[in-house]
């Protein structure tokens, strides 16, 4: 039987002829041609003041917690339900990540739960757009400003949905996202900061290029000039053939989200009114990037059986995202009901722009007999029979 993959990314011939284009150029390498028009492409597509290209968006948290002047000892305020990577971008620092819980109903960071954490030693917030949903800014943005705070938005998962008809991605003063192979718009890895002040964005990028800026931009000076390192810089460029390779995705994005968009609405109707599991929720105030479709299960469903019966079948599933806090290398003695919650009961089905109407309508009945098949009451009648 053809396996359904839980991801896929969508990469053709127009990504091949721009890489093509960048093997001819001669600079295949960092802060290149393409580079720099990848960077003036986010800038105008975000209505940012600066765009910074880098490897990835653990990179782009880095940079930016460096450039808002996080200090160790400092404590930041983190979204608890979702990968780590905001967190140990905290940590890099030698700073404190402070878990917030998030919503039940969206699993994005809960306003109320971040504004009872604030602390003398709080500095800022990171919040994070929950596999593609942007979370709840303008509350977010109230609290930052009652507090003298920055908020910093992860929209890694979240390329081409839209908060109260803003982009994510430019929705707080610091924007990060990621390009891995599962996003909206992928060159298999690469990331990239948006910042509102351009003054953040020379601050990341002269220190993703190891403290001296472009090599690109010194090579093509007359003379010899030799660059001093005044700064202490990491190695954290975006090559010039993913920087082509992302530039033919954003002009994709709008043609891929509908396509992810037509499986969320196809897997919302084949899945109503199922008791034993809850689809995603979208505040009529935003709109979903869907980088992942994770349903809620219900308390009474074992969900190791029913994810390794779809396994079975060839159909790809996952736990979706974590709860940070419970992760033993953080150590923390926090707790985050909701997100542990969460944690415990979601799980990821197949979403990617790829999948036909056939594979979804597959996934349906797959999921809907396992799940049934491996909640509570099944059990008890079999017991009883």
């Amino acid at each position: 039987m053809e396996s359904i993959p839980l991801v896929h990314a969508s990469l053709g011939e127009q990504e091949l002829a721009a890489v093509a284009e960048v093997f001819a150029s001669g600079w295949p390498a960092g802060q290149g041609p393409r580079g720099k028009a990848l960077e003036a492409q986010l800038t105008q597509k975000y209505g940012v003041g600066d765009a910074v290209a880098v490897s990835n968006c653990g990179a782009a948290l880095h940079l930016a917690l460096l450039a808002l002047g996080v200090k160790p000892g400092d404590e930041v305020i983190v979204a608890d339900y979702t990968f780590p990577a905001p967190a140990q971008a905290v940590r890099y620092l030698d700073a404190v990540p402070v878990f917030a819980d998030v919503r039940p109903d969206t699993g994005t960071i809960d306003p109320q739960a971040v504004a009872d954490l604030v602390t003398a030693r709080t500095v800022g917030m990171i919040a994070v757009d929950t596999v593609g949903l942007p979370a709840d800014y303008t509350q977010l943005q109230q609290i930052a400003d009652r507090h003298g705070l920055f908020v910093v938005e992860d929209a890694a998962c979240a390329v081409g949905a839209t908060y109260q008809g803003r982009e994510a991605g430019a929705l707080a003063e610091v924007g990060c996202l990621s390009f891995h192979g599962r996003k909206g718009a992928t060159s298999g890895e690469g990331g990239a900061l948006l910042a509102a002040d351009a003054k953040i964005g020379a601050d990341a990028r002269l220190r993703s290029s190891f403290g001296i800026g472009s090599i690109f931009d010194i090579s093509e000076v007359v003379g010899l000039p030799i660059p001093e390192f005044t700064e202490i810089g990491y190695n954290f460029k975006l090559s010039d053939i993913a920087a082509a390779i992302l530039q033919v995705q954003l002009g994709r994005i709008g043609e891929l989200l509908a396509r992810r968009t037509a499986v969320a609405a196809r897997y919302g109707e084949l899945l109503a009114g199922e008791d034993l599991l809850t689809v995603p929720h979208v505040p009529e105030d935003r709109t979903h990037a869907w980088q992942s479709y994770m349903v809620t299960l219900d308390a009474g469903v074992d969900r190791a059986a029913v994810a390794a019966e779809l396994r079975a079948q060839g159909i790809g599933c996952g736990h979706g995202t974590w709860a940070t806090h419970v992760q033993p290398v953080f150590e923390s003695k926090q707790t985050c009901p909701v997100s542990a919650d969460l944690f415990r009961r979601n799980l990821a089905i197949p979403m990617h722009a790829e999948l036909s109407a056939d594979q979804v309508e597959r996934v349906v009945t797959a999921l809907r007999s396992a799940v049934r098949t491996h909640s509570a009451s099944s059990k008890a009648l079999g017991g009883a029979a």
